[in-house]
């Protein structure tokens, strides 16, 4: 009974937290009090890890094998039109009223960590491997492996060295391969013939 009644709850949940235009892959978990949400799609790919509390709320993707803490903001730069000439803030022109003009897509490429309340902007793009420091604001492109801090965030290391990031890059490739031979029909049933 405890098993049916977790599994409703996180399906529950999930309906919550995942809103319109969302797309998301195998194997991701949402955390509680987390939102999904964009103007016109936004796609999660697989083995993605979203923590607590985010709110990811912009066009764009999310690549594989991605780590989000707990508290990060995904969000758009231009999500209100804060300089229409007689309109009240809250009465502007919105992002979800007009995507094609206001929304910029994020790109998250794989392997990204993104430490705890750190804050991305719409329109960049965060390169393969990256870290985020915890408490950033990202308001420009993060380079492959590059590990960046402060508000605007600057880097401040690399994760890896070139020879690393050759060998991160070959081990990973062959993770991959290995779980997709796995993942294939004929493999499947090799498995289960070979366990009978």
């Amino acid at each position: 009974m405890t098993g049916l009644l977790t599994r409703l709850s996180q399906r529950l949940h999930r309906c919550y937290a995942v809103r319109s235009n969302v797309r998301v892959g195998p194997d991701v978990h949402i955390g509680l009090g987390s939102v999904l949400w964009a103007p016109r799609q936004l796609t999660v790919d697989g083995n993605v890890h979203i923590g607590k509390g985010c709110t990811i709320q912009v066009d764009g993707s999310i690549g594989t094998g991605v780590l989000i803490a707990n508290r990060v903001g995904i969000v758009g730069r231009t999500d209100h039109a804060l300089r229409q000439v007689g309109s009240l803030i809250c009465d502007a022109d919105w992002v979800g009223h007009h995507p094609e003009r206001l929304s910029k897509p994020v790109r998250i490429e794989d392997d990204v960590w993104i430490g705890f309340g750190a804050v991305v902007l719409s329109g960049i793009t965060v390169g393969r491997g990256a870290v985020v420091a915890a408490g950033a604001v990202v308001t420009g492109d993060v380079q492959p492996y590059e590990i960046v801090a402060g508000n605007p965030a600057r880097p401040v290391g690399r994760r890896f060295t070139d020879g690393e990031i050759a060998a991160h890059e070959r081990l990973i490739s062959r993770q991959r391969d290995r779980a997709s031979i796995r993942s294939t029909p004929s493999a499947k049933r090799l498995l289960i013939s070979s366990t009978e």
